[in-house]
């Protein structure tokens, strides 16, 4: 009896054994945790790779935020800096230097948590000035009497025209800045300037654009212009 439960015992014992030696033979499972051994013997792109979950597949950033084009590519540029594209011809004879313009406009600039700065739209108070008097920033006269001698030359407004123009510092308000005590107020200083009251904080973001000395540089503005004829 003796001889035959050793004979047993041997037997289920190589059973066993041959059991482990097919098991480490076959490849482990695909969802079987790695050991600490497996990991330390791949190569230190496979670790990273293992330790983020990172895959092969490409990832590409999302464009479904992204920012939509409005269909006005500013594209053109004078010898002076101003950029300029025409949302709408108008008709008629151009203005001169000497003559009344009037004008709707919108002002924004091109930084800033809020560039939306103010506009005229809608408030049946047109902007008006003589041209050329020196009341007005460089730029908007630019825009409407337009330039000739270069081969970026600006064509003159006609009334009813739309015209969006981005207008560098020095067509802008940058000679404010260089006066020793400057006023800033519609009317007072070179416009055009949002007034102080009845602007929906429009006239405060102005004045922290343009009128600020604690800023060393003033960022460009864009203004969207309408020129009316005599009214």
């Amino acid at each position: 009896m003796k001889a035959i439960a050793s004979v047993s015992l041997i037997v289920v014992a190589a059973v066993v054994l041959l059991g482990c030696a097919s098991a480490l033979q076959q490849p482990a499972a695909t969802n079987q945790f790695p050991t600490r051994r497996s990991i330390l013997s791949l190569p230190p792109k496979a670790v990273i790779a293992a330790a983020t979950g990172a895959s092969s597949a490409t990832i590409t950033p999302s464009t479904a935020n992204a920012a939509k084009p409005n269909g006005l590519i500013l594209d053109k540029s004078s010898e002076s800096g101003l950029k300029w594209a025409d949302a709408k011809q108008g008709t008629g004879q151009p203005l001169k230097p000497g003559m009344v313009a009037s004008i709707d406009y919108s002002m924004a600039s091109t930084v800033g948590r809020q560039p939306q700065i103010y506009t005229t739209k809608d408030k049946g108070v047109p902007y008006r000035w003589t041209l050329g008097d020196g009341s007005t920033i460089a730029g908007i006269e630019l825009a409407i009497l337009g330039s000739s001698g270069d081969d970026n030359s600006i064509p003159p407004m006609l009334p009813g025209g739309i015209r969006r123009v981005i207008i560098p510092a020095n067509l802008g308000y940058q000679s404010i800045l260089n006066e020793k005590d400057p006023k800033c107020i519609e009317g007072k200083d070179i416009g055009p300037i949002p007034p102080k009251n009845n602007s929906d904080g429009g006239y405060q973001r102005w004045y922290q654009f343009y009128c600020n000395p604690r800023i060393p540089y003033q960022p460009d503005i864009v203004l969207d212009i309408k020129l009316y004829g005599k009214r």
